[in-house]
């Protein structure tokens, strides 16, 4: 998964370091594994570049905030005046240190977590998995950054439009599945609304920060 990341993004994404995708996970994941301890922040910060130091301690916690409704949300109800915000506030997973990152370095932070999205996407019947949570928060961010115009990375896959299956009974869908056979706990879970997935998701990323002491509170700052 890190070698995919890091030479994706040194293929589609090259006017920024690769090198914060190859080590995107060192300092949390959006599960509560951590790969170092805290107290050997400072020895990465020798290690690496302040843009690429930057963008690692920042992408476990933006990783939790995209699943959050309300972080784009909030961005998209701010639309018109995007082109104003100076910053963004946010809590490091790692110690719930409090940092902040200019505007110019959060839009590459976002490209970088949609390179990342792509490695975890369905292997194959698009139309058949639109409630995986992981494609929808791929989708969200997708179209947000399009309608924002802050796309860098080159992630470009078309999104299924499932006009056949939207005629057919739910379970009738399953025998439109190509090459794959599901498992008993993928069918039930193939019955499960988008909304439901979406808010379960949300959830289970509240609770591992909880555990980990972990705010997710963010604030953005305007130019006036």
């Amino acid at each position: 998964h890190l070698l995919f990341c890091h030479d994706y993004s040194a293929l589609h994404f090259p006017k920024h370091s690769p090198v914060v995708m190859l080590l995107h996970s060192i300092l949390g994941t959006g599960t509560n594994t951590f790969a170092m301890e805290a107290s050997k922040i400072p020895a990465l910060g020798e290690l690496i570049s302040e843009f690429e130091m930057r963008h690692i301690e920042a992408f476990p916690s933006f990783l939790r905030l995209l699943y959050q409704p309300d972080f784009l949300g909030e961005l998209d109800e701010n639309i018109a005046r995007l082109d104003t915000l100076d910053s963004i506030s946010y809590h490091r997973v790692i110690d719930n240190q409090r940092l902040s990152m200019p505007a110019e370095d959060f839009w590459i932070q976002l490209n970088y977590h949609l390179i990342h999205y792509v490695d975890f996407l369905p292997a194959a019947n698009w139309p058949s998995q639109l409630s995986d949570p992981v494609m929808q928060s791929f989708i969200d961010l997708s179209n947000f950054l399009d309608k924002a115009d802050k796309r860098m990375a080159r992630v470009a896959f078309p999104f299924p439009r499932p006009s056949k299956l939207k005629s057919l009974p739910r379970p009738s869908k399953l025998k439109y599945l190509e090459r794959e056979k599901l498992s008993f706990g993928g069918r039930l879970s193939s019955l499960v609304p988008t909304s439901v997935k979406k808010k379960q998701a949300a959830k289970s990323i509240r609770k591992f920060s909880e555990r980990a002491d972990h705010s997710l509170e963010y604030e953005l700052f305007w130019n006036s």
